[in-house]
């Protein structure tokens, strides 16, 4: 199956008991058994429930891997990806990544031994520097969140295969509508299923996806003994989120290169970054490794005012100021003081995120709106 036939049919079938062409929600919490451990494969939702299983078949199949695992949130899922590791193991992670993650590997895992490297990716060459024995887990968002930086997913998978360690690649601002990191070496993908995979702003949820039998047996684990796993109500909603992401995710892309262009332009800003410019930086491997560039920008201003920004995201009215990205409403938001204010001043601003950054999550309305709704937000500074 192509791409968009995969979204609205892998893992999915019709109900078996009516027909219903849509995957029912399997509203229950418990299973009856005709005897102690006779059951037709579901005893417990925590553990298994059939509409999960749908899901799950479902985004493994669009990330061409063989076993998909669904959570909580996408921090629960990357949760149970850190708890494959021991005191005293090593990560590293790329420098530019979004703030929760920062949060859960500092605040949380760090009290337990496990120690983080933040290193640029753009070049694979800042990753060997930090290799040792006790390297577990090599950690990366491409594009990043919210600089937009390229990671060369290839290159990064042959160094990690060569040293026997574990990649893992956040796939979110892509998804797998853009490009598919196991297929160029990664070991596990994971997914805000909050952000574009839902589509509609009203789910929050996190996957993992894997090939290695065994890797997917310990994510399996983790999950139900942990307990960070979604209601059949959400995987339900994610399912019919999934059936238009490839036209979605067309329009996104679309219209950000509409809005990019037209921000690169215009004399109130400073910078534009967004992974389709010829002269952005591993532009050459945006190009090699995506199908398209995405929804997905961020800018700063002339002068990088923070008062500038505020001005800008205040009066921003199709741009609604808020969390999250991925939905098919276009979004505003201000990493600095918003989804990346658990990362220190001095360490946002070592990777250029200051304080008159703006990120856009770029939606699917009529691009000549939202060009307008920008145009009347800059002029007031």
């Amino acid at each position: 199956m192509k791409f968009g036939t995969k979204a609205i049919h892998a893992g999915v079938e019709p109900d078996p008991t009516t027909g219903a062409i849509m995957t029912p929600i399997y509203q229950t919490s418990t299973y009856v058994q005709t005897t102690p451990g006779g059951h037709k494969g579901y005893e417990y939702s925590r553990t298994h429930n059939p509409t999960r299983t749908a899901l799950q078949n479902n985004l493994a199949a669009l990330e061409n891997g063989k076993h998909g695992l669904c959570f909580s949130s996408g921090l629960g899922a990357i949760d149970a990806i850190i708890k494959l590791l021991n005191p005293g193991d090593e990560v590293i992670s790329t420098n530019d990544l979004y703030g929760g993650s920062y949060r859960i590997f500092t605040k949380v895992f760090e009290r337990y031994g496990i120690k983080f490297h933040f290193v640029s990716m753009d070049n694979p060459e800042n990753i060997a520097a930090h290799i040792n024995a006790n390297t577990k887990l090599i950690w990366a968002e491409t594009p990043t969140n919210p600089m937009m930086n390229i990671i060369d997913i290839q290159a990064v998978g042959d160094l990690a295969k060569k040293h026997g360690i574990l990649f893992g690649v956040d796939n979110t601002f892509a998804t797998p509508f853009l490009q598919n990191p196991l297929d160029m070496g990664a070991d596990l993908v994971m997914h805000s299923v909050t952000k574009y995979l839902g589509g509609h702003s009203d789910v929050v949820m996190g996957a993992i996806v894997v090939n290695d039998d065994k890797l997917a047996e310990q994510l399996a684990f983790i999950q139900n003994a942990c307990g960070a796993t979604p209601g059949p109500q959400d995987c339900f909603l994610v399912l019919r989120g999934i059936k238009t992401l490839h036209i979605r995710m067309e329009r996104h892309c679309q219209n950000g290169k509409t809005i990019a262009a037209y921000l690169k332009n215009h004399p109130k800003v400073e910078k534009v970054y967004w992974p389709g410019f010829e002269d952005h930086p591993n532009h050459h491997i945006a190009k090699k490794q995506m199908r398209d560039f995405g929804g997905m920008i961020s800018f700063t201003l002339i002068g990088n005012k923070i008062e500038d920004a505020i001005t800008i995201l205040e009066n921003l009215h199709y741009f609604a100021l808020a969390e999250s990205l991925g939905g098919v409403e276009s979004l505003c938001g201000h990493p600095a003081s918003m989804t990346h204010a658990s990362i220190p001043k001095e360490e946002r601003e070592k990777v250029g995120l200051v304080d008159s950054l703006i990120r856009l999550s770029v939606g699917i309305e009529d691009v000549d709106d939202l060009k307008k709704d920008i145009a009347a937000a800059l002029e007031l500074i």
